[in-house]
């Protein structure tokens, strides 16, 4: 035993004095939206390590994610591209191209051991281009114990170089679903305190459903706190610039998949010793780009050329003592979606974007004939012909679809009980056809009810946003503005398929149905 603690102290005093620059360690849950973390005031969840990070370092009050996806947000994160930048990885479930460089790419190339432990990149299929590993690092696990914990700690103690800089990524998988259907309650939570966002009726049942994604995120708080003592017995702590965030919004209806607050505006705490002076709430608006950003500074590691990063550094944020607007140049953000699951005819997308100020929320609808949590029908089984031509199929429960919304009590709530006026609203605020332009007031209406895009007195305000998102579109050259959107439809889904009726406007207009070569070439071997 003391052989071994010799060692290790041995082995830690090597790796401190040999590179001094920072390690790098990212905690990100799977959908999880802002409010809920106790470091704002949230009452329905207990966040004591994220409260933690938040205190000892910098709370952000108003970051975002690149998409309400996981799979396009994490892509955006590590390359520090907007989505609409890095084709195929820009959408759900698909390829993710090597010549689109992360920055623990990058990193590794530079010295810094890296690794990552549960979710890393994904849904999707890295190798398929090329890629040797996930675009987050190599995943380690411990062979002697399971879980998350263990294996940072298995990586810490084994498979961390000696003398180098780490680079961790722990991707918890909590609070994404399913849940165990009332574990909130039986681990003592209290109807009380659930909170309910104001897009869904309040009920027991909605209550209920809340509490259980409280336990999840508690559980994710949890593993975080370990992983945080774990550094600070190793004495590297200090030295380790701690990021906790999330990939995108709660999985319910209307949140995750959806441009709205609660789909892309996220929790985040930054932490890194006496480098970052604590207790401050900074209100500046930050996107996922910015943090990738941030990572090249303040690791002294140069950033991609051929596929630049568009973000701006935190560092001097981080560095300061100012809270509140620190940077009031940080005047927007942006966000987008495309194909989120299989969810629509032929697995069509819902293409949105998005701008984002300290005002205001607009977005862009792109495809308002599609619905956007995908139709109320679906086929249960389906033949093709070689062409891609339906030859048969049933069709399965009238509200067996919305498919873009997480299979979760609150949706079968809401399902049961549309013939109320009461609760009908609701479910018709998540699947119903949407306009294509949104505009909302966020102070007021946080919760996106009242679209603002037809109202008379907000022309002012919807005009200069409408000119800011689509300059910047055409800037960072998207293809929806550029002329060529419906190339994010000839991206393979890697996952299962689903199949549904052709729409109206398919029928009317065939010529407005995008060749998908990957599709029927998936259907034809059915």
């Amino acid at each position: 035993m003391k052989k071994r603690l010799l060692t290790w102290c041995l082995w830690l005093f090597t790796a401190m004095a040999a590179d001094a620059r920072p390690n790098i360690f990212i905690a990100i849950s799977d959908d999880q939206s802002w409010p809920h973390c106790s470091a704002y005031g949230s009452k329905m969840v207990q966040t004591p390590n994220f409260d933690r990070v938040a205190k000892e370092g910098v709370l952000f009050t108003q970051a975002f994610a690149p998409s309400p996806g996981c799979s396009p947000s994490r892509a955006a994160f590590l390359t520090g591209r907007n989505t609409w930048q890095i084709e195929h990885a820009g959408t759900h479930a698909s390829y993710f191209h090597p010549k689109y460089v992360t920055f623990p790419d990058r990193l590794a190339a530079s010295g810094y051991s890296v690794a990552h432990t549960g979710k890393g990149w994904g849904p999707g299929n890295f190798a398929k281009l090329g890629r040797v590993h996930n675009p987050a690092g190599p995943r380690v696990t411990s062979p002697k114990k399971a879980g998350y914990v263990a294996s940072f700690e298995h990586f810490l103690k084994e498979e961390r170089e000696a003398g180098k800089p780490f680079c961790f990524w722990f991707g918890s998988k909590d609070p994404h679903r399913s849940y165990e259907k009332g574990s909130g309650l039986g681990k003592g939570k209290r109807l009380e305190d659930a909170e309910v966002p104001p897009f869904l009726p309040d009920t027991p049942e909605i209550r209920s459903d809340m509490l259980d994604y409280a336990f999840e995120v508690e559980r994710f708080d949890s593993d975080l706190g370990q992983m945080l003592d774990l550094l600070e017995k190793s004495g590297e702590l200090e030295n380790t610039l701690v990021i906790v965030t999330a990939d995108n919004g709660i999985p319910i209806p209307r949140a995750k998949a959806n441009c709205y607050e609660y789909g892309i505006h996220m929790p985040l705490a930054i932490r890194w010793g006496k480098e970052v002076p604590g207790g401050r709430v900074v209100d500046d608006l930050v996107g996922f780009v910015d943090l990738t950003a941030t990572l090249y500074e303040v690791t002294e590691v140069s950033p991609p050329t051929a596929f630049p990063i568009v973000g701006t550094s935190l560092a001097r944020l981080l560095r300061s003592d100012a809270a509140g607007v620190v940077e009031p140049e940080r005047r927007a953000v942006f966000s987008a979606r495309e194909r989120h699951s299989s969810s629509r005819f032929r697995s069509l997308s819902y293409p949105q974007r998005c701008v984002r100020t300290h005002d205001y929320l607009y977005i862009h609808n792109f495809k308002p004939e599609r619905w956007p949590a995908g139709p109320a029908q679906k086929y249960d089984r389906a033949k093709f012909s070689k062409d891609g031509k339906l030859l048969s199929g049933q069709l399965g429960d009238p509200h067996g679809g919305y498919h873009d919304i997480d299979a979760c009590p609150t949706l079968t709530y809401l399902i049961e009980h549309r013939e109320d006026p009461a609760i009908g609203k609701y479910l018709e605020m998540a699947v119903g056809k949407r306009p294509a332009e949104e505009l909302y007031d966020i102070a007021k209406d946080p919760g996106c009810l009242t679209n603002l895009a037809l109202n008379p007195n907000h022309r002012t305000t919807l005009e200069a946003l409408r000119t800011r998102l689509f300059d910047y579109l055409r800037e960072t050259e998207d293809p929806r503005v550029m002329g060529d959107g419906d190339v994010w439809e000839t991206y393979p889904r890697v996952s299962s398929l689903r199949h549904f009726p052709t729409p109206d406007w398919a029928e009317k207009h065939p010529d407005r149905v995008p060749e998908q070569s990957w599709l029927d070439a998936r259907r034809a071997i059915r």
